[in-house]
């Protein structure tokens, strides 16, 4: 960490997506875990998407490493990578080409299928497109997301024709482009990578409903299992197949990966995220912790790896 000491990181929060607030939280968190340990750190709202108006705003504080905790789209599609790299600026997570794919859900399925990891099965649909041949073919339940997003934002679980219906006309509202995955009976679990290790399974046990936005925020609607109790051999294929859908899509360092096990003990990808959560209710930190290794740690050993990544030896001049 002594290196840390002598640069100023710069944490990129906010953002512009749908997901700006969990972001605010998570770069919060993390801007508080490098201060406490005594890393000169400044905090960078991001409140444009515009390149050149974005590059100014990172140059313009003086950073040495950025420390991106965007979640969504200008965070984890690869394009806030983009610039980091034109700039040849360290940071942290994985490189632009890896998050797009992770952020684009039919891309990260179709190499999934490719790579022989197994992930529910899933038809696109387009704005303006009719239903009625789609619904003809479907399995129900099944599960309605926008193909380019995140924290569950636009999901539904929908049981019949009339709530397929509803629930695109809303998911189109987000993006044109629409995923429809068929429903994994089963358990859900999740865990993190880190230092591209797999981490602590957790079991993710609703009191009602599903996993959705409101779901993963909110006090008392889900509990924890963490570490899952598992039979020793489906924990180890759950965290196999975690780090093959990790490396399958190029990322690095670090990502958090969504699993459910179907009822035959096959895991299924549910997808990557190639920028996890770092809020109090995030379970990337769930999953580290239960491998000992607590909040900060985690924070700073993140940026270390940006650092190592870029081979970096630049020491800031006062």
């Amino acid at each position: 960490m002594d290196i840390l000491k002598d640069i100023k990181v710069g944490v990129l929060g906010g953002g512009v997506s749908s997901e700006r607030e969990i972001s605010l939280l998570s770069a919060n968190e993390a801007y508080k875990a490098l201060r406490k340990n005594n890393i000169e750190t400044v905090f960078i709202d991001i409140t444009v998407s515009e390149k050149e108006k974005v590059k100014e705003m990172i140059l313009s504080s003086n950073i040495d490493l950025a420390f991106i905790a965007l979640h969504g789209e200008f965070g984890e599609d690869g394009k806030i990578q983009e610039i980091l790299e034109e700039l040849d600026m360290p940071y942290t997570g994985s490189d632009a080409k890896a998050s797009y794919l992770a952020m684009d859900k039919i891309a990260s399925k179709e190499i999934f299928i490719k790579n022989g990891i197994a992930t529910a099965g899933f038809a696109v649909y387009e704005a303006g497109q009719s239903i009625e041949d789609l619904a003809l073919n479907l399995k129900y339940p099944a599960v309605v997301k926008p193909f380019f997003a995140g924290s569950s934002v636009g999901v539904f679980i929908v049981r019949n024709k009339i709530e397929l219906g509803f629930a695109l006309k809303e998911a189109v509202t987000l993006q044109p482009r629409v995923i429809i995955e068929d429903y994994i009976e089963g358990r859900e679990f999740t865990l993190g990578i880190f230092e591209d290790k797999p981490l602590a399974v957790v079991e993710i046990v609703l009191k009602s409903g599903y996993f959705d936005f409101t779901t993963k925020y909110s006090d008392g609607l889900a509990d924890f299992i963490a570490p899952a109790k598992l039979d020793k051999t489906v924990y180890r294929k759950i965290q196999d197949t975690a780090l093959a859908a990790h490396y399958a899509l190029g990322c690095k360092h670090f990502s958090r990966v969504d699993i459910r096990l179907g009822c035959d003990s096959v895991p299924f990808v549910l997808e990557v995220n190639s920028i996890p959560g770092l809020t109090t209710h995030s379970l990337l930190p769930l999953s580290a912790k239960c491998c000992g290794i607590d909040f900060d740690e985690l924070i700073i050993n993140m940026a270390q790896l940006a650092l190592n990544e870029k081979n970096f030896k630049k020491i800031r001049k006062n």
